[in-house]
């Protein structure tokens, strides 16, 4: 066997052992190669695998190699899917290409790039690295969320993380997509952010706000201030228009 043949069979003994059926025809179904008992015998003297009752269950030695192949793949799904705007089911078909290609170096500068996900597109999650557990994170480099911003500060949306798809369509309605500039206004009693694009400013919730992971930025917006108007984005808080002496009035 060659090293990508075992990548694939240590992957697909690992998310049968995430679904809870280990049975060999289960992680034949999930293999991307063809896989026969004779190539699960090879894995068993490498030390990779162990079968027993016509299960198959990774051993200490396998389980780190099948932790850094997933981990590659859901990453390369993040990468796609977030910042390059792929739909998932193109994205399945590249991030098998990826999980192969990747260094560990570069696994764990898309890790930090992205903020350190926790989970993929599918919600599966995504084994820590290094540099999740030594939480490394550089704010000029990696993508936080929103709520990590101070008022004043402008960023550009990285990408929006939701399992609600309802929330994630009402954000792309209101102008709030990967790539679109905004400054963050206010914080409380809800998150405020004005787009660059049409100095409109969006009243966001907490948990809303921390959906939206920005590349962070260190200067004040010089968006202009005249003529903005103020929207609540369809969630709870649905804040007034702000007239020009800085008092709110009803809107």
């Amino acid at each position: 066997m060659n090293s990508r043949e075992i990548e694939e069979v240590l992957e697909a003994v690992w998310t049968a052992e995430e679904s809870g059926d280990q049975i060999f025809s289960e992680v034949t179904r999930r293999c991307h190669v063809p896989l026969d008992r004779e190539m699960i015998g090879e894995l068993e003297r490498l030390g990779y695998v162990t079968m027993k009752d016509d299960r198959v269950v990774l051993t200490e030695k396998g389980r780190p190699r099948a932790a850094q192949i997933i981990r590659r793949h859901r990453l390369a799904e993040r990468l796609l899917t977030d910042v390059l705007n792929m739909r998932v089911e193109q994205a399945e078909a590249s991030a098998c290409e990826f999980e192969h290609a990747l260094v560990p170096e570069v696994t764990e500068s898309i890790c930090t790039l992205l903020g350190h996900p926790r989970e993929c597109p599918h919600g599966s999650p995504i084994p820590e690295g290094p540099c999740c557990r030594e939480a490394r994170s550089v704010i000029r480099q990696v993508a936080v969320p929103l709520t990590r911003l101070e008022v004043g500060q402008r960023a550009r949306v990285a990408y929006l993380r939701s399992r609600s798809h309802s929330r994630l369509s009402r954000l792309l309605s209101l102008g709030i997509s990967p790539g679109t500039a905004l400054e963050l206004t206010q914080v409380s009693p809800a998150y405020v952010v004005r787009l660059g694009t049409d100095e409109t400013e969006i009243a966001l919730e907490r948990d809303v706000a921390e959906d939206i992971f920005v590349w962070g930025g260190a200067k004040r917006a010089d968006f202009p201030r005249r003529g903005h108007r103020r929207r609540g984005g369809g969630f709870r808080f649905g804040l007034g228009r702000r007239s020009h002496d800085g008092e709110r009035s009803p809107g």
